[in-house]
């Protein structure tokens, strides 16, 4: 049996793509129920809470819709994947909470793999993040 402990502890987030963060928090917010958490203008970013988890609906009008993957180091668990059969798409960049690198799985299959190094974020009451606050 192998004690390794498990490389993915949680869905940290569901990317999905709209077309401004506006027409996204209404429709997550307004029509769906959704609380927003905290909005980001200057990365294009807005997360959405789903009330029986921590997992996050991210908004984005940037990036493709996708899974991200909490992990404890984005470029260690990028590094194992690869050494594992896999194969790294990005290496770790840094991000506002973190870092955040892809893998791929030997089937093809893309692994966001999100680190919060830097912590979460701090928000106002109205979402806006005012900074960080160390994860846990």
């Amino acid at each position: 049996m192998d004690a390794r402990a498990p490389l993915l502890r949680a869905v940290d987030a569901v990317l999905l793509t709209v077309p401004d963060l506006d027409a996204g928090i209404a429709f997550y917010r307004d029509q769906l129920g959704h609380q927003l958490r905290w909005r980001n203008d200057e990365i294009g970013q807005a997360a959405m809470a789903c009330p029986e988890s921590a997992t996050e609906i991210v908004l984005s009008t940037e990036l493709s819709a996708e899974a991200n993957w909490l992990v404890d180091d984005a470029a260690a668990a990028a590094e194992l994947i690869r050494r594992s059969g896999g194969r790294v798409v990005r290496p770790a960049v840094d991000i506002p909470v973190g870092k955040v690198a892809v893998a791929q799985d030997p089937f093809g299959n893309r692994l966001v793999l999100v680190d919060l190094s830097k912590g979460r974020y701090r928000t106002a009451p109205d979402g806006t993040v005012t900074g960080l606050a160390p994860d846990g």
